[in-house]
């Protein structure tokens, strides 16, 4: 079934059961006003038999009403997370149709000197991680970058692969995990307060007695309150005792209160990551990547999810400190801060080690499920197999990703063994650029272990270099013919020491002169050949293929060309054997109205 008839069949089945839970919602509100309606009642009709049928009465209906309560909270929440699901439908679909700037698009992210991502758009608007990107939390999204930004390791691209696989097919959990970090983002800063609190000395459990007289001391508040009002003790040895506890409870608000302020507003984002952890720990899993992450949530002691979400009925208690009616009694009688703070700094200790692990592994899956997501409703795209021997890459039908289908034009590489240097030659606006963008991406993509634009893709695990885009910068005072020499200069140095690259070039050296920029196109290629690196460099120099004749073995010629009628110009975007013969460029400057 088409990923976007599934997503409507989704959609649809969404859609009812909204409407079924707004009907609840509505049966509820009416069900709650009778209830309050019947108490009212029971008061009038039951008073002339006595207090004990009415307060009877009065019991079990309040124990209705608040049952009530929390069947209709429950309900909207159900509501909201319907609706959140709604959206991401939504979302989906019009990504299906080419719309996918709803997402972050990682700007962020954006190294300043980086090996392609500025050439390949890996970041940005209208980029590959904007049209990947499914995350919710900072750590998901950082994850999905670095993995966009480095390649993976050959065996983690594999389990990577497997788990994406997996969870492509699991379209309601993918997108429940999305729901819960939608309603509330998991933030860094949330992580950053986390770590600061647990690398803190404990203010209140370093002194052991507080571990007995958070039990006494309110044991005997409460037993002299009661004593006094059953008329046992004198009234002033109860007030002198309430003025000495409430000195205590004063001293205790101050030492919490630090705590208190750092955690005070992460109790939301607690809720969400104990929620989507909880999908994780309950889903069966079969990949080898997917065991092993949802293994960090579970121990014998218990599951990550249960552990956040006890700190955050901690953190819910401590909340109290707020209100101005409940916080003094609470505080004078139970040493209500002093508890929470005690079983806050027994949780801290108990889970220091683990909090890291718990962030970073949601982050994870996160990206593992942008990835699933592009996979599902890309079912035309392979996953890459990789090749043991350095340096093979083989294509079919090979395209950009961010290109629409009824704009992709596909085409092929075969690059197998190392030491190939690819030139593209062709005219202006014939598709050199985007070929090469192109196999770049994908590369990208299969070292990050995802599917790639293509119906056959194999790849030996390489690190992609790329020159491509080249801008001044005015900060450095650095031109762009100097920008350019600064990365060649960083690509050469990565082929002299041997390392396994996969070059990219797009016409070189062009802030200087022909002759210049031949001779130099020239050496670098022999260079290349030389370190037995792998290279695809596209020109407008035609001179430059003349170069197989010194190497037959190692330069591979290809080119895009144009048709021309009637001086208008005709694109098939189609890689051809041998050196392009049109050329465009003056029917071009004829067109803006240069007189040639």
């Amino acid at each position: 079934m088409a990923p976007s008839i599934q997503y409507q069949n989704r959609l649809n089945e969404l859609i009812d059961s909204q409407k079924k839970l707004q009907q609840k919602k509505s049966v509820f509100g009416l069900l709650r006003f009778g209830s309050i309606a019947a108490i009212v009642a029971a008061f009038y009709f039951l008073r002339p038999l006595g207090l004990i049928y009415v307060f009877s009465a009065s019991a079990a209906l309040l124990a209705i009403f608040i049952t009530l309560i929390y069947k209709d909270l429950a309900n909207r929440s159900a509501l909201r997370h319907i609706g959140h699901l709604i959206n991401i439908t939504n979302e989906e679909i019009k990504a299906l149709q080419g719309e996918y700037f709803q997402f972050a698009d990682g700007t962020e992210y954006t190294p300043k000197v980086h090996s392609y991502a500025s050439d390949l758009d890996i970041f940005g608007y209208a980029s590959i991680y904007q049209f990947i990107n499914r995350t919710t939390s900072d750590m998901g999204a950082a994850t999905l970058a670095s993995w966009l930004s480095e390649p993976a390791p050959a065996k983690m691209i594999i389990e990577r692969q497997d788990a994406v696989k997996e969870l492509a097919e699991k379209i309601y959990w993918r997108q429940d995990i999305r729901a819960f970090g939608t309603e509330t983002n998991i933030r860094q800063s949330t992580y950053d307060k986390l770590k600061v609190w647990m690398q803190e000395p404990t203010v209140f459990l370093q002194f052991n007695h507080w571990k007995w007289l958070r039990v006494l001391l309110p044991v005997i508040i409460v037993g002299v309150v009661v004593a006094a009002i059953a008329g046992l003790i004198p009234m002033k040895i109860m007030y002198a005792l309430l003025l000495l506890y409430a000195l205590i409870a004063y001293q205790v608000n101050k030492a919490v209160s630090p705590m208190h302020d750092k955690l005070s507003r992460i109790v939301d984002e607690m809720n969400a990551l104990s929620e989507s952890i909880g999908l994780i720990e309950k889903e069966k899993f079969g990949a080898v990547l997917n065991r092993r992450l949802q293994q960090l949530f579970i121990t014998t002691e218990g599951s990550a999810s249960v552990k956040i979400s006890r700190l955050k009925k901690i953190l819910d208690r401590l909340d109290i400190r707020y209100n101005i009616v409940m916080s003094p009694p609470l505080n004078i009688l139970l040493l209500w801060d002093l508890q929470q703070a005690l079983d806050l700094e027994k949780w801290k200790k108990e889970h220091a080690a683990d909090i890291e692990n718990w962030f970073d592994t949601l982050g994870v899956f996160e990206a593992l499920n942008s990835i699933a997501t592009i996979h599902f409703n890309n079912p035309g795209w392979c996953f890459p197999v990789l090749h043991n021997e350095h340096f093979f890459m083989e294509a079919k039908e090979l395209g950009h990703p961010l290109i629409p289908v009824s704009k992709r034009v596909n085409n092929h590489i075969q690059i197998d063994k190392r030491g190939i240097v690819m030139l593209v030659t062709g005219s202006n606006m014939a598709g050199k650029s985007t070929y090469l963008r192109s196999i770049g991406v994908n590369t990208v993509l299969a070292m990050a272990g995802a599917p790639v634009c293509a119906v056959t893709f194999t790849i030996s695990p390489v690190q992609l270099l790329s020159s491509m885009r080249i801008s001044d910068n005015l900060e450095e005072s650095t031109s762009t013919f100097y920008a350019e020499l600064k990365k060649l200069k960083a690509i050469i140095d990565k082929v002299n020491a041997g390392e396994k690259v996969f070059i990219l070039l797009d016409e070189i050296l062009r802030g200087t002169n022909s002759l210049d920029r031949h001779t130099g196109s020239v050496a670098l290629i022999k260079q290349l050949i030389q370190h037995k690196a792998s290279a695809i460099i596209a020109t407008h120099d035609l001179a430059l293929a003349d170069i197989i004749k010194t190497f037959p073995d190692h330069i591979q010629n290809f080119h895009f060309d144009v048709q021309i009628n009637n001086e208008e110009l005709y694109f098939d975007y189609k890689l051809k054997t041998g050196v392009c013969t049109s050329l465009n460029a003056s029917i071009l400057m004829k067109k803006i109205g240069i007189e040639l």
